[in-house]
C-alpha cells in the first residue's frame, strides 16, 4: 500500500481517522542513527508506526523497532511529541491520517539486522550525512531535536 504524506497542503485530502504512533531515534556505538527506506514512499525514516490496542506507547516503539529492523531496543529517553495538524499522510486504500507521535530514544540490546516487508533498506548514518538523503520534514524535525541534546523533550 503506497502513502502520500501532506505538509501545510492546501490540496491535502481531509483527515479520516487519528492514530496514536510511536518512533525511535535508535544508535549504534558510534553514534550513528538508524534508519529505514520506506517501501511505501521511497523516503528514509526513523522506524515506528501506529500503537495496537494491547500496546503501551513505549513499547510500541520497541515492538516496531523489532518488526521493521529485526532489532531488540531498550527505550532511554523521550525525543518528544509531534502532533503537527498540518501533517496528513493519505494511504491508496482510503484512509487520510492525521498522526499523533511519540519520539523515544532507543539503545540496542539484542536482535540482528534484517530488512522487513515495510522498507527496501537499512542504514546506521552519521548525523553529517543526514541532509543528503530524501527524508520528510516530519522526520528531519525529529532527527534535528534529537542532535540538539535539548534539555526538555519537544512538545508540539
Amino acid at each position: 500500500m503506497a502513502r502520500t504524506e501532506y505538509y501545510d497542503d492546501p490540496n491535502a485530502p481531509e483527515p479520516n481517522s487519528m492514530v496514536a504512533a510511536a518512533s525511535a531515534v535508535v544508535t549504534d556505538e558510534q553514534g550513528r542513527i538508524l534508519l529505514q527506506r520506506r517501501r511505501d514512499n521511497d523516503l528514509w525514516a526513523l522506524p515506528g508506526g501506529g500503537m495496537e490496542l494491547t500496546d503501551s506507547l513505549p513499547g510500541t516503539a520497541v515492538r516496531e523497532v523489532k518488526e521493521e529492523t529485526g532489532l531488540d531496543v531498550e527505550v532511554t529517553g523521550l525525543v518528544g511529541t509531534y502532533t503537527d495538524p498540518r501533517h496528513v499522510i493519505a494511504y491508496t486504500d482510503g484512509e487520510v491520517r492525521r498522526q499523533f507521535n511519540v519520539c523515544f530514544t532507543a539503545r540496542i540490546v539484542g536482535g540482528r539486522l534484517a530488512i522487513s516487508e515495510e522498507s527496501t533498506e537499512l542504514r546506521f548514518v552519521p548525523p553529517d550525512q543526514l541532509e543528503h538523503l530524501p527524508i520528510h520534514h516530519t522526520q528531519r524535525l525529529r532527527l534535528r531535536h534529537f542532535l540538539e541534546h535539548r534539555d526538555r523533550p519537544y512538545l508540539g
